[in-house]
């Protein structure tokens, strides 16, 4: 029960009823601290962690699932919640010279589509543990490496790192994974999390234990999406039934779901309304790509990268109909510094990551080889909304 957020609800500054309270809360990217009916998956989790409250390191696992089956919700939300215990039983590391010793280990949570690099992971894991900022420029990854050692070698309960998004396209594979724990001090203990089965995964030869997720039920992404609407929805706002038929839609993917119900509610926002309707559902699922790249990816890329997207999904169908079209209006927009041929480089990798998707048109003719276009392989009006609020 969030009291707070039922009490945001109620509140009305210029007295007109209003459907949104809370864009983050509908977010398909953002996590909740308690993530609905993934309570079993939580206690496996918890069992293999369990040492750490004798203040011991638990064993590597490895945490697997379907795209959408809230992975990342629960293990965000765990790591949240025992960095909030109690001083008397854990204490960050925060200096290699505390004298103080901590009594359980510490819990550092990275993202393997920001820190795809070397120098990206140890610096993550570095920063979440010493107070001070670490520099991101002029220090080496092996002066990195060296402070973690300092930091590490002498720690008597260590660190647990959860490293999430493993073998995604842009990310950390399993085998560069391996490579940089190994670079790690004994000390460290890890959970991964990934999509790849464990039958067939490598990182099970380096763990004690693999737990696999199933997608949800329809009921159970019923229950998410109510959740999500009750802290981010006016009341009433989301119908039971059309919950029901965006569940049914996104067979046990939640974040697809998710995106539904954000882009959902801004058509319902943007026409006035104060509920959702079939129509603004009908039309969110009609602009789902499927299958549909997860924005957390796409919000993991470098800003400039982000922006030539932000400018592509608002291209109109004339700029669209080949890649030299739709590169010669990204680089002409005033919101865009880059060069065209930038612009059609960062187009390329892209599509050949899996971001945007490159598709033959069709010549009215029948004559010659057809251009091909540029399309967005992940929710165009929920990236617009998400990057137009991260950007102010």
């Amino acid at each position: 029960m969030d009291i707070e957020a039922r009490i945001r609800r109620r509140r009305r500054r210029d007295g007109q009823p209003r459907l949104v309270e809370d864009y983050e809360s509908l977010s398909p990217v953002s996590h909740v601290d308690e993530p609905a009916d993934r309570g079993p998956v939580l206690e496996r989790l918890l069992d293999q962690l369990d040492p750490v409250f004798d203040g011991r390191l638990p064993p590597n696992v490895y945490l697997s699932g379907p795209p959408g089956s809230g992975k990342s919700a629960v293990v965000t939300a765990l790591f949240t919640h025992l960095e909030r215990l109690p001083s008397e039983s854990r204490a960050v590391i925060h200096t290699s010279t505390r004298a103080q010793t901590p009594t359980s280990p510490a819990f550092v949570y990275v993202d393997a589509r920001e820190t795809a690099s070397e120098f990206a992971f140890y610096h993550a894991i570095l920063d979440e543990l010493v107070e001070e900022s670490v520099p991101e420029h002029g220090i080496g990854t092996s002066t990195l490496r060296s402070r973690l050692h300092d930091l590490l070698d002498g720690s008597r309960s260590g660190v647990v790192v959860a490293v999430d998004h493993v073998d995604e396209a842009g990310s950390l594979a399993e085998t560069e994974l391996v490579d940089l724990f190994a670079g790690l001090p004994s000390t460290v203990s890890w959970l991964a999390i990934g999509r790849v089965d464990p039958a067939e995964s490598r990182l099970t030869e380096y763990t004690a234990t693999a737990i696999e997720v199933e997608p949800y039920n329809r009921q159970m992404l019923v229950d998410v999406l109510m959740t999500r609407a009750s802290a981010g929805l006016a009341q009433q706002a989301l119908d039971h039934g059309i919950a029901r038929d965006i569940a049914d839609w996104a067979d046990g993917n939640a974040h697809d779901a998710l995106a539904v119900l954000f882009d959902a509610t801004d058509r319902a926002n943007t026409a006035g309304r104060t509920q959702l309707t079939e129509a603004d559902v009908s039309a969110a699922i009609e602009s789902m790509p499927r299958p549909c790249v997860s924005l957390g990816v796409v919000l993991a890329l470098p800003a400039n990268r982000q922006a030539v997207l932000r400018e592509l999904v608002d291209l109109d169908e004339g700029d669209r109909e080949s890649v030299t079209a739709t590169t010669a209006a990204i680089a002409g927009s005033s919101r865009v510094d880059l060069s065209a041929a930038t612009v059609k480089r960062f187009l390329y990798e892209m599509a050949e990551d899996g971001v945007v998707e490159r598709v033959q048109s069709e010549r009215p003719d029948g004559q010659g080889r057809p251009p091909s276009r540029v399309v967005p392989r992940f929710p165009p009006a929920v990236f617009r909304r998400l990057y137009d609020l991260r950007s102010g």
